[in-house]
């Protein structure tokens, strides 16, 4: 029997503090992780993704030694439920890292950003329509906006933003269907990505016997920024594993906008990205639209936790 919570059940939890920092420090690398990409882009977009799997499983896999997961990595693939979840998540993963990738290379981080902002209300929807989730008010106020931002783009501008609702939905999707299989952060990432590395692996001798490949074929300094696809990927995990430990969905809800709102400083001041007229517009409407659905998810968390501590208060 589950004990009935109390007053003090819904205090912060302990590491707090040190959770915000994980959460800032995965956030805010997934913000910067534009800075990696740009630097790699004279490589093929396809080439730097098969990098990034190959060199991923192998950090994943020392991680696990490392944190002794291997039971938890075996208990998953008994379970053919969660492998059929696992292999549509890798699709889904596979998509977004790509897009993500390629738009950065082709200067279209301000569009990245914008999928990433508008990801969370997605998120909601998915939820809505796969969950059967009930939507409050400002959640719905915030969905529309975002909805009217994409369509002032699309109709008003004559700009269909494919890049952002292809990174929204794949991330958005990506998250729906592993709650659904219901695996470990670490393990699933683990699994994903041993999934594709045939593919990856298979690519990239196919290139380097092609002579394509730029892997060991340009410079020593960008095979090793190549080799380093496996820790950039592999570090912010286990940042955000933490994180969640120690911290309130709602708090990681909130720090989520680090990264696309990072990725937008850069792509404006950094790289130089043309930002104005329709794209303003766009923007002030979905972030009205994020400051009306966080507003509402913060009102609603503290009117939970007011009605928790009444319910529990022993009478006088």
């Amino acid at each position: 029997m589950i004990p009935p919570r109390t007053a003090a059940s819904v205090e912060p939890p302990p590491g707090a503090l040190s959770g915000v920092l994980y959460g800032v420090a995965a956030y805010g690398w997934w913000g910067f992780v534009a800075i990696y990409f740009k630097l790699v882009a004279a490589v093929d977009p396809l080439e730097v993704l098969a990098h990034r799997i190959v060199w991923s499983v192998a950090v994943l896999l020392i991680m696990i030694a490392a944190l002794g997961r291997w039971r938890s990595i075996a208990a998953v693939l008994r379970s053919g439920r969660a492998l059929l979840w696992l292999a549509a998540s890798t699709v889904l993963i596979a998509v977004n890292w790509y897009v993500f990738i390629w738009a950065v290379s082709h200067g279209r981080i301000v569009e990245a950003s914008l999928g990433y902002f508008i990801n969370p209300l997605v998120s909601v929807l998915l939820g809505f329509f796969f969950l059967g989730e009930r939507l409050r008010r400002g959640e719905w106020v915030g969905v529309g906006l975002a909805a009217l931002g994409v369509g002032w783009l699309t109709f008003g501008a004559g700009v269909f933003p494919s890049i952002s609702l292809l990174l929204a939905f794949s991330f958005g999707g990506y998250g729906l269907v592993r709650k659904l299989a219901g695996v470990g952060p670490i393990e699933g990432l683990t699994i994903e990505t041993a999934l594709l590395l045939p593919l990856a692996a298979g690519w990239l001798l196919w290139r380097a016997h092609d002579g394509t490949a730029a892997f060991g074929e340009v410079s020593v300094g960008l095979d090793l920024l190549l080799l380093a696809s496996g820790p950039v990927t592999a570090l912010p995990l286990l940042w955000f594993a933490a994180a969640v430990r120690r911290l309130r969905l709602a708090t990681i809800g909130l720090l989520q906008y680090i990264a696309p709102t990072i990725q937008f400083i850069l792509a404006v001041a950094v790289y130089g990205e043309p930002f104005g007229g329709p794209r303003l517009v766009a923007f002030a409407l979905i972030w009205i639209a994020i400051a009306i659905y966080s507003a509402d998810n913060v009102r609603a968390r503290r009117g939970r936790l007011a009605l928790t501590r009444g319910a529990h208060v022993d009478p006088p």
